[in-house]
Formats: structure tokens, sequence, C-alpha cells
């Protein structure tokens, strides 16, 4: 069986390229523009198959038309390819739309030309949710607006592969509804390699205590959680991927065109103090942080209720936060080439 990955040179992507290459040959499609060329030589060494690559832009018709011509024989596509930075969403709404969802557009417009079926896995997001009404967030929760543009990308790409679904009964599809994704292969050769200042708390903190970022800002301490700080769902970024596998195996198991959502979530909720005190524990580094104001966007907490992947995907996470922590310190530490 032939996977394509786009996107597949991106934190999330690197990680289920290496995991897939288990099972299954792997072709990525990556036009570069949030990730570095090096990181198909770190996947290779590490992935148990060689995975192929193609430098494709997929809001080019064309471009995506000659991958599908050339890798005809594919029958399973994960599509993580966007861009998806919250804040600079808000920043540059029409580069999220016009990025996000045509790429999605070409890509299904090959789709619907095949002949053969196709099990489709969206890297979709638990932004989808707005601010949730329960705790944990369960996939029935009702979806209200979003808070910035990514994430209203992310309903409008969820709509259109429902509606794709419903009229090309070669599709099978899934939207898994990722929480908030953090630390790095075993090996330490792949982890998250932010393009410029890091969005997300994690490689912030990393990159902080290797000394190439300054103190760590903590976008607010008077939201309604037990000690001020956001709560997050974080998830280590390996079970992350092999939720995309077990999602795979769910799909290719199914006889006729389905479309469904998975939360894709530890179940637990953790704040960003928590999260400073367990990366202290667990390597021994001190944090440097100051507090300042509220982040645009942001909310108090998410976490999800992961019981239907638990019991339908028969997936689960394995990793602890500390254990996710601690990867991705030690991912910081080889890029950097940082002795202790």
């Amino acid at each position: 069986m032939k996977v394509l990955v786009t996107g597949g040179l991106g934190y999330i992507g690197s990680h289920t390229c290496v995991e897939l290459s288990k099972k299954y040959s792997v072709v990525i499609a990556d036009n570069l523009i949030n990730s570095e060329i090096e990181v198909l030589d770190r996947i290779n060494n590490i992935a148990h198959s060689k995975v192929i690559f193609e430098k494709i832009d997929l809001r080019n018709k064309k471009e995506v038309a000659f991958l599908f011509e050339k890798h005809g024989d594919i029958t399973g596509i994960i599509h993580f390819a966007a861009l998806k930075a919250v804040g600079e969403s808000i920043e540059k709404p029409l580069l999220y739309y016009e990025n996000n969802i045509n790429s999605l557009l070409n890509i299904l417009e090959q789709v619907q030309q095949l002949n053969s079926e196709i099990n489709f896995i969206f890297s979709s997001s638990c932004t989808v949710y707005g601010v949730p009404l329960n705790l944990p967030i369960t996939e029935e929760e009702p979806i209200k607006k979003a808070f910035s543009p990514y994430g209203e990308t992310k309903q409008i790409c969820e709509n259109i592969i429902s509606s794709s679904s419903k009229l090309n009964m070669n599709l099978k599809s899934i939207s898994l509804r990722y929480f908030n994704p953090i630390g790095a292969h075993e090996s330490a050769a792949i982890g998250e390699l932010p393009l410029g200042k890091p969005q997300n708390l994690i490689p912030y903190i990393t990159q902080s205590v290797a000394g190439v970022r300054g103190d760590l800002t903590i976008f607010g301490n008077d939201y309604n959680t037990p000690d001020g700080t956001c709560i997050r769902d974080y998830i280590h970024v390996v079970d992350l991927a092999d939720a995309h596998i077990k999602a795979l195996e769910y799909l290719s198991d199914k006889e006729f065109s389905t479309n469904e959502v998975f939360n894709i979530g530890t179940g637990k909720g953790t704040s960003v103090m928590e999260i400073i005190n367990s990366f202290q524990d667990c390597t021994g580094k001190k944090i440097n942080y100051k507090i300042g104001g509220r982040r645009k966007g942001d909310i108090d907490a998410t976490f999800a209720d992961n019981r239907k992947s638990l019991n339908t995907l028969s997936w689960s996470p394995r990793y602890s936060i500390e254990q996710a922590l601690e990867s991705a310190w030690n991912w910081e530490k080889n890029y950097r080439e940082i002795s202790e």
C-alpha cells in the first residue's frame, strides 16, 4: 500500500512518515515553505524503508495532477500540508484561506478522477470546537465560530471532505482532531523545528533553555483555571503519528464510503505552569519566564474526551507528559549539538 503524505517534512508529518514506513510505501509531497529539506535525510536515517520525496506546491493544479499521474498506485492519503499558526492567521487571513483550502480542493479533485478506493486522513484540530460548552470535549460538541482564520479553515476543510465523501463512493475519510502534539522521536533525529520564532509552548521552552531565545513569556495568568494559566491536552507526537496508522487500518476494513471524526488527545488537561514545572523536574533545567498579557484567540481550557478513538480505532496514547518533554529536550540538544 502506497501512502501519500502531504506536508510530510513538517513536525507531525515527519514522525508519521517514520511510523508509516514500518508497514507502507511512503511518498512525501511538500513545497518546503514551512519545513527544511534536511528533514528528509533525518527521516530516511531512521525509517524502516526509504521515503520518496516530491517537491510539489499543492496550490498548483498542474503540479498536483502530475503528482497523481506519477504515483497512480496511491491507496492512502494523509493530508497535513497547511499553514497552522493561530496568531499569524489573524494577521494574514487571506493567506490561510488560499493555502489551506485550495490545496485540499486540488487533491480531492484528483481523487475524484481515480477509479480506485482512497483512504483519506485529514489533519484537523480541536480549534474547530471554538470555546467548548463542556469538558472534556467529545466529538458531539457543537461546532461554533472559530477564534481564528486558521480554525475556520479546518472547519471549512472538514465540510468539504464530508461533502466529497457523500458524492465519491471511492472516498473513505477520517478527520483527526488533534489537541496539542509535543515531544520528539526517541532517536532525537527528528522533532519540532519551527521556522523563525516558535508559536507553540514547548519549542519556545527548549529554545529558551538552549540559549537561542530569551525568557519565556506566559501569555496570561488570570484564566479561569486552578493556577491561572491556560490548560491544554498535550499528546506525544509519536502517539499522534500512531493514531494515523490506526485510522488507515480502520478505513481499509470499511467496505463502503464513510466520513468520520475522532479526537486525538490524552484525555487529560495540563496547565502552562504544570508544563514548566514538569520540564524543570525531568530535565533538571531551569526555565526563566515572565508573565505577559493574554494572547488573542486563546481560551481557558481544552482537553479531549478520547473514548471514541480508544474504542473504535483500538488506539491509545503510550507516552507520559514527562517522556514527551524529555524527548523534546533531547531533540533540541541533538539539533543544537549541546553537550552536558
